[in-house]
């Protein structure tokens, strides 16, 4: 049985090496052939918009565009419920394939067998 990797991010431009690390491990792991759920929090969920990542820099870092085109070439990008109410987004904003859920289907999927979850 393959293992799942679910990452949540919450760091966004406020901790950009917290935030850059949560985006590497998601598109390393995905180009190992690793499925991959990336769930966007906190500040990251600015990353959710188009044109957001290309406004993040953090030198010696690969280009967040770049890394987040790699993690939705073969996983799976998830914006919080709550994280996009309190900033005014929806499902008409986001970037194409990055859909909008809750909770409830975050620890569906964490508590799933062979699951690892990492948090940044």
């Amino acid at each position: 049985m393959q293992k799942k990797l679910v990452i949540k991010v919450t760091a966004g431009a406020d901790s950009p090496e917290r935030c850059s690390q949560a985006f590497t491990v998601a598109a390393v792991a995905v180009a190992s052939g690793v499925e991959v759920s990336l769930w966007l929090t906190g500040e990251s969920s600015w990353f959710a918009l188009p044109g957001r990542a290309a406004e993040f820099e953090l030198p010696h870092a690969a280009p967040l565009p770049d890394l987040i085109e790699s993690i939705q070439a073969a996983g799976l990008i998830t914006l919080c419920t709550q994280c996009a109410a309190r900033r005014d987004i929806t499902e008409n904003d986001v970037l194409e394939g990055v859909r909008i859920a809750g909770a409830q289907v975050f620890v569906s999927e964490v508590m799933a067998d062979g699951v690892q979850a990492l948090v940044y």
